[in-house]
């Protein structure tokens, strides 16, 4: 993963490239640094690696994922960035850690990484109504663009709804407005900002109102503001046709589903490789690589895009009354103790990415089968941070002083309890 150190000479390179830019008489996007510690260039020591790769395999046979890719930066021990298993189940191609994948819920942090870059541009005001931007909702004149990114608009989901039709047809294009509609329906009379609800619809009407605001696509928006200045080259949000997670390639996606009597589908899962983006859109329809999403995660927990006093991690939420106190959300993204990411699922892949903003360490998973608990993705990732937080240190670093609030066995427990398929027999 490239991790930027902070620019000591920012005035004078600065200077160079409003020169070169006034010879070519082009503009630039400026690249954008994310202050961490710098990563050690060891790999992962043996042991380390050992108890990462039980806990991805674990999580492979629990979610009947043939395949993982994973990336684990620790600054002051090494890195570990894999790919375990093959493309289908008891196929023989194997995964490679190049592979495009879906970045399911991690773009909701993209989406409102874009409302904080327009905002204070001046184009608009994260409190600004919905209404301001998207017509024929007036039920949401109380509900701000703050809030869709917070998921406290009250707004329902739609994903559940429409399993069945994504089954039968992931060719199928959605229009953003079809889908937000199976969420308005669910809008619930809580006080907006207040809780936080889950809302991929929240999520697809905000891509809407930042596209009315710029009078321009959400993908070239994610493009300007995100994965040009970070220098993210395979991450992006694809057009509307039905295509794979990548250009090169990509990881196969595969969704299990249980029969009439219970029983899932995990020797022959279907295959969802090619699908619209749209039916995640702005909420969940972009496309990466680990070391993209790495890089991602560092630069979402240390709000490199946006500025201290934007507000946007502010006024953290908790999740719901049976989370653990140290889970909070807000901004489109959550913070599990130390750690700030987001995950979730799309057809095809569970997906999850967080980073310390301190110490720099960072996670990132894949899972080829979506048909387990989406939240898998995050108890994988918080298994493995464990694991590296112990990691001992390279030569000439130290380890931070830094812990988290679970142990590696709490999350592995977890996953397993809620696995859909067993462990082959022996």
């Amino acid at each position: 993963m490239r991790i930027l150190p902070k620019r000591r000479g920012a005035a004078v390179a600065a200077g160079v490239a409003l020169a070169l830019i006034a010879l070519s008489g082009c503009s630039a996007q400026q690249t954008v640094d994310i202050d961490v510690p710098p990563q050690t260039e060891a790999a992962l020591p043996a042991e380390t690696v050992t108890q990462l790769e039980a806990a991805v395999t674990a999580a492979m046979t629990a979610t009947g994922s043939s395949g993982a890719i994973v990336g684990v930066w620790a600054p002051w021990s090494g890195t570990w960035v894999t790919a375990l298993g093959t493309q289908s189940i008891g196929g023989s191609e194997p995964v490679t850690a190049d592979m495009g994948f879906r970045a399911a819920d991690v773009t909701r942090a993209m989406t409102c990484d874009v409302l904080y870059a327009v905002a204070a541009e001046g184009a608009l005001s994260v409190d600004d109504s919905v209404t301001m931007y998207v017509s024929a909702v007036p039920e949401l004149a109380d509900v701000t663009l703050r809030q869709l990114c917070d998921s406290t608009s009250g707004i329902g989901s739609y994903a559940s709804q429409l399993q069945s039709l994504v089954l039968s047809n992931p060719a199928r294009v959605w229009n953003p407005r079809e889908l937000a509609a199976y969420g308005l329906a669910e809008l619930d009379d809580s006080q907006p900002g207040t809780v936080f609800r889950d809302s991929d619809a929240g999520y697809l009407i905000l891509g809407l109102a930042l596209e009315r605001a710029k009078n321009e696509s959400l993908p070239s928006l994610i493009e300007r503001y995100i994965t040009e200045p970070l220098e993210l080259p395979s991450t992006r949000l694809p057009a509307t046709a039905a295509q794979a997670p990548g250009d090169g390639a990509v990881l196969d996606g595969h969704w299990s589903t249980p029969d009439a009597a219970g029983a899932w589908n995990c020797t022959d899962p279907a295959d969802f490789t090619t699908l619209s983006s749209s039916i995640g859109g702005a909420d969940s329809g972009a496309v990466t690589t680990i070391d993209d999403l790495g890089r991602y995660a560092q630069a979402l927990a240390t709000n490199a895009l946006g500025s201290e006093d934007d507000g946007r991690f502010s006024t953290p939420l908790p999740v719901s009354a049976d989370q653990p106190t140290w889970l909070t959300t807000t901004g489109g993204a959550y913070q599990a103790g130390s750690l700030v990411g987001q995950y979730g699922s799309i057809p095809g892949y569970i997906t999850a990415a967080f980073a310390d903003p301190t110490t720099g360490m960072t996670v990132a998973v894949v899972l080829n089968n979506s048909g387990a608990n989406q939240a898998i993705g995050a108890w994988l990732a918080w298994e493995l941070a464990a694991i590296a937080s112990k990691a001992p240190a390279a030569a000439g670093q130290t380890v931070p002083e830094a812990g988290l609030p679970w142990t590696a066995q709490q999350w592995h427990d977890q996953i397993a309890g809620n696995a859909i398929c067993a462990p082959p027999a022996a």
